[in-house]
């Protein structure tokens, strides 16, 4: 463990000292501390193509062309194409949407869907979260009179594909405002296209006669969507999930409001409750059920359809558990004979393809490694796989690189997570292939890791006014971490496993005082089994999370575990 930060000087309080060691320079801290649209929007024309594609949108609702809005199956698609579709009806027109099956269709916009949604009435169709290397289906749309815009944000390649227009903070042809940007979800960009739309049409004189919309009415979507999507929580998304979340307190989007109360929730929901209770709701609806519920609930305004879609949606994510909790035991049951690989690349037949990133994303955390996870079709003959990958190893460029070898007869994606489509026989030199490429920044990568602190303190400073304190500094996420701290010295009073692989904790100081502490899923690893047979008699400091545990309206500062260390 490192102290990260330094000593905190006299004049400086705790919030500065997260801040300052979260890389705001010191005259900037205003600006952090309170994070706002106003202090972090670009001016959307930055963009490439962002003006072509708003006034493309704004003609098409001057004129009351049929628009068609071409989402993906996840949260980030779902709820890039609910902001776009709320934006429409704000101006006075509708937007039909397109979500393909995860299954039958596959990732990204096909050339038949968007023909025959062209056949079917659309001169315009928007695709967010996807398109930005769909060549053959876009250029089959060009040819066939659609016009398609892309609101994307995964990682491009020089030659781009053929459409109207290509908003994507990732364009290897961007200035470098707008790649500052490339850490924006999709529905991150969707918003700034929304306010491009808005200024565009203020321009054309369409709001002297009715009132401009409200855009940050739709910042609940935008915070939902970029936390879900693991977007790293720093400059505009940071304000985006701080504003959003106030807005999300509000209720006021019935769809939402109706997954809150699903997930049982009795508070205004945070962050974490974006990324664990939330969106894996709506993803549960693209990765085992019906791909539309998502969109479906996020635009609706009945509170008894809503509640429906929630409760339908709550129930397709239990059955996402059992299905995942299978995969998951069969991909580890592989890792064995993968312990010297870089990037764990693990490939079954019959593993249940809307799972496998899930999955992927929990080997990569108990392995501390990039892992792929592959669900094999044996009546095709190929794999549909989905990776993730830790910080510092950029996973999609090198799908992207392994497509472009012939490797893989489809991948893309961003740094942390990529999907890919690879034939069976090509698996293990796929494997073999990201090795060799990655080997070295996974090396580097892993001997960089340390677990960094921001604060130590005795048993009796971990308060809930403590953190309160530090949740003052967030919101945090990927690229903005939450405060870490450091409780010691104690002695373990009690360590047993609850739940599935779950380590408990109760810990005494010199001090007098105790607390209690969880570390998820660690209860069979090196760190947990420490703790539950080596740390008799033992002083040691323990690291994590400091949190707050309100059960039973009483509020008492715990600690979620990340780290130990021995004090003698």
């Amino acid at each position: 463990m490192e102290l990260e930060g330094g000593a905190a000087g006299l004049e400086d309080d705790i919030v500065t000292q997260l801040l300052l060691a979260r890389g705001v320079a010191r005259e900037d801290l205003a600006r952090h501390r309170s994070p706002s649209l106003r202090a972090f929007l670009p001016n959307p024309s930055e963009f490439n193509d962002m003006d072509r594609a708003a006034e493309r949108i704004a003609e098409a609702v001057l004129t009351r062309e049929t628009v068609t809005i071409y989402g993906d199956y996840d949260v980030d698609g779902a709820t890039s194409a609910a902001l776009l579709i709320r934006l429409f009806r704000m101006l006075g027109h509708d937007a039909r949407y397109y979500i393909p099956d995860r299954l039958l269709e596959g990732y990204g916009p096909s050339g038949e869907a968007l023909v025959r949604l062209g056949t079917e009435g659309s001169s315009l169709v928007v695709t967010v979260d996807c398109g930005a290397m769909a060549h053959d289906a876009l250029a089959a749309a060009h040819h066939a009179g659609i016009d398609v815009i892309v609101v994307d944000h995964h990682k491009c390649a020089a030659d781009l594909p053929r459409a109207f227009a290509l908003v994507n903070p990732n364009r290897l042809d961007e200035n470098d405002t707008a790649a500052a940007h490339g850490h924006l979800a999709a529905v991150g960009v969707a918003f700034v296209l929304a306010v491009a739309v808005v200024r565009t049409l203020r321009g054309r004189g369409f709001f002297e006669t009715r009132a401009e919309p409200d855009l940050m009415a739709l910042l609940d979507l935008v915070a939902l969507g970029t936390v879900a999507d693991v977007a790293a929580i720093h400059g505009l998304n940071r304000a985006f999930v701080a504003q959003g979340l106030k807005v999300m307190a509000r209720r006021a989007n019935v769809g939402l409001a109706a997954l809150i109360d699903a997930s049982r929730l009795t508070r205004a929901p945070s962050c974490s409750d974006c990324g664990f209770a939330l969106g894996p709701r709506i993803n549960a609806g693209g990765r085992v059920g019906e791909a539309t519920l998502g969109v479906r609930l996020l635009t609706t305004d009945d509170p008894e359809e809503a509640q429906a879609i929630a409760a339908q949606l709550s129930q397709l994510n239990e059955e996402r558990r059992a299905i995942e909790f299978a995969v998951q035991e069969a991909a580890e049951a592989l890792l064995e004979a993968q312990h010297n690989r870089a990037v764990l690349t693990l490939a079954g037949p019959g593993w249940h393809p809307g799972v496998i990133g899930i999955v992927a994303g929990r080997i990569k955390e108990k392995t501390g490694k990039p892992a792929i996870v592959i669900a094999v079709d044996e009546e095709t003959g190929q794999g549909k796989g989905s990776g993730r990958s830790i910080a510092g190893v950029d996973l999609g460029a090198a799908i992207i690189a392994a497509r472009d070898s012939g490797l893989l007869a489809a991948g893309g994606g961003h740094a942390m997570a990529a999907g890919l489509t690879v034939d069976v026989g090509k698996i293990e030199a796929l494997a073999e292939w990201l090795d060799d490429r990655l080997g070295a920044a996974v090396a580097r990568a892993s001997a960089e890791r340390t677990t960094l602190l921001d604060l130590s303190l005795a048993p009796r400073g971990l308060t809930p006014e403590l953190v309160d304190t530090l949740d003052s500094a967030g919101p945090f996420g990927v690229g903005w971490p939450g405060p870490r701290v450091a409780v010691g010295p104690v002695h373990l009073i009690k360590a047993d496993v609850v739940g599935t692989d779950h380590l408990r904790l109760l810990a005494g100081g010199q001090d007098g005082a105790s607390f209690k502490a969880i570390g998820f899923r660690v209860a069979s690893s090196d760190l947990g089994q420490a703790l539950l047979h080596g740390a008799s008699g033992r002083r040691l400091w323990l690291a994590g999370r400091a949190k707050v545990d309100e059960w039973n309206s009483r509020r008492q500062a715990e600690l979620h575990l990340e780290d130990a260390a021995w004090a003698d």
